[in-house]
């Protein structure tokens, strides 16, 4: 993907860059946080039940010329593409979501991240996980709790099983289990068919928003929107029709929200059944 990139300039300007930075892990840093805050995840092409495609050209004009977001086959693999442009020694791998599944739970590979090795030292990179998406680079040969712009992770280790997790409200909270093994493009396609049109998809019927900024998370979910500071207490507060959705979508995450015949529709059925939680 990462020679098809048509306007890496464009991108990197979207990440406060004027120019290519060097491939090091303070850049690394950087560019994860500021694609967090900029391009939000998203799944109303879910919700009104459209194609999600991978295709590079597809994801490069969704995201960056359209005014949209994307969840994490479509976020992850353009940032991907992107780290590969600047030097870096990147892949992607896939991982099982955990968060709300029961203990023994042994849900489908159906998140895509980043691993990326910078010095010798290799680290998970996400910036396709919702509400909850790390917002720096996690070092992977290493249990100890580590910091980031938000909430503290670590990443436990069972043979070659890899657990990520986040410290929420003091207790820690299981997020997905990942492995090393390469993830093929076909691997990426079905994961990603699965997640956008299976009828068993926790996303389908759904719609699920996320963006971070300095010391916070807004989320939309359940019905309403979240924002989360650090240190703060959580403030909520619903959203009753189609239009407020929409002027949330655009005024607290900065979409540009498609203009599709059957989104009213969609966003009050959404509504009307109760509205999941986002991640």
């Amino acid at each position: 993907m990462s020679a098809t990139l048509t306007d890496v300039a464009l991108y990197l300007r979207r990440l406060g860059h004027d120019q290519s930075p060097a491939p090091t892990l303070a850049t690394l840093r950087t560019l994860q946080a500021r694609h967090t805050a900029a391009i939000p995840f998203e799944t109303l092409s879910i919700l009104l039940r459209l194609p999600v495609p991978l295709d590079p050209p597809s994801i490069e004009r969704k995201l960056l010329h359209d005014g949209r977001g994307g969840y994490c086959y479509e976020l992850n693999r353009l940032f991907l593409a992107l780290l590969h442009t600047l030097g870096f020694d990147a892949r992607a791998i896939a991982a099982r979501v955990l968060m709300g599944e029961a203990e023994d739970a042994v849900p489908a590979r159906t998140h895509l991240l980043v691993l990326a090795t910078v010095d010798g030292e290799r680290h998970i990179v996400d910036v396709g996980f919702g509400g909850m998406v790390p917002t720096a680079p996690l070092r992977l040969d290493t249990e100890a709790v580590q910091s980031t712009p938000h909430e503290p992770y670590r990443i436990t280790r069972h043979g070659d099983q890899y657990t990520l997790q986040a410290q929420v409200a003091g207790q820690w909270r299981r997020l997905y289990a990942f492995d090393l093994q390469p993830q093929a493009e076909i691997d990426q396609v079905v994961g990603n068919w699965y997640v956008s049109a299976h009828p068993d998809s926790p996303f389908m019927g759904q719609l699920r928003v996320a963006r971070t900024g300095p010391g916070w998370r807004r989320t939309l979910g359940s019905g309403g929107v979240a924002l989360h500071r650090i240190g703060l207490a959580s403030e909520r507060w619903p959203l009753a029709d189609a239009d407020a959705v929409i002027a949330e979508l655009q005024q607290g995450f900065g979409i540009r929200v498609p203009a599709h015949p059957g989104l009213h529709a969609a966003i009050e059925a959404w509504l009307g059944s109760g509205a999941s939680s986002s991640t």
